[in-house]
């Protein structure tokens, strides 16, 4: 089965995988759509997109404006996300360890998740002694291929998987492809051989950071980014103070789960 929204899967349901990309178009928008806009966007028939946005709103997952008929994101959606969050085991487990190493470091620390190729921030913590810190909220993205969160949870998959995903990399970053892969590669060998991985104004020019992955007791796989501006954080302030320090982290927070030693791929 093959549908305008770009699924493939033969037990895939076709009206819940339309309805799903709705609300990710709608989500992704910078304002409110129409039901033409949406039907341009996913090349589902305006008429369904109808028929599935009335459902949508009719449980709460997308808002129509009476004046403009035209919809944004509905409260369903942070209700479903505020469950999720308060079933995030590792999320609760960690975060003192990582509000310590925000303090210490002065720098902001973000945990992410994957989500397509981006690691996906479902929580920030900012140090109370710091002036200015990266503004990395969450909800924001960080990509696999250049950030230092994205590398080391690339890093820590296992081989196939990480074969599979930079196959995927690949595809997407299309003529990019020559000058990202060595520094992509040089990331894995860096995680394998310090524990961490580094982004010295890759993923933002103005940003240094460094990165490190988790793995929650039920083998869900977390990325953790420690960073902030480049010249408040300069590399060897990095690398030198910090990374020992958050070195220390991973494995207090490996020994509160019960794991010996950071599982790598």
């Amino acid at each position: 089965m093959t549908d305008p929204v770009g699924g493939s899967a033969k037990d895939e349901v076709t009206a819940l995988a339309r309805g799903l990309a709705l609300l990710k178009v709608v989500g992704d928008a910078a304002g409110p759509l129409s039901n033409r806009d949406l039907a341009d966007a996913t090349g589902i028939p305006k008429a369904t997109v109808s028929r599935l946005a009335a459902t949508l709103v009719a449980n709460g997952y997308l808002r129509q404006s009476a004046d403009t008929e035209r919809f944004t994101l509905g409260p369903a959606l942070l209700d479903m996300s505020t469950r999720y969050l308060r079933h995030f085991d590792l999320r609760s487990l960690a975060r003192p360890h990582l509000t310590a190493l925000a303090e210490f470091a002065g720098a902001s620390v973000h945990v992410g998740v994957r989500d397509e190729l981006d690691m996906l921030i479902i929580d920030s913590i900012r140090p109370r002694t710091a002036l200015i810190t990266s503004r990395i909220e969450v909800g924001s993205r960080m990509t696999i291929a250049t950030s230092a969160a994205g590398r080391a949870y690339l890093a820590a998959l296992p081989p196939a998987e990480r074969d599979d995903l930079l196959g995927q990399i690949r595809l997407a970053s299309g003529e990019n492809w020559a000058e990202l892969e060595p520094r992509i590669m040089a990331g894995i060998e860096e995680h394998a051989r310090l524990g961490y991985c580094a982004s010295f104004g890759e993923w933002h020019p103005h940003i240094h950071a460094l990165g490190f992955a988790l793995r929650g007791p039920r083998g869900e796989r977390y990325a953790v980014s420690c960073g902030g501006p480049a010249y408040l954080l300069p590399r060897e302030a990095m690398v030198g103070r910090i990374a020992p320090r958050l070195l220390e982290t991973v494995q207090q927070i490996n020994a509160e789960m019960g794991i010996a030693a950071p599982e790598a791929g």
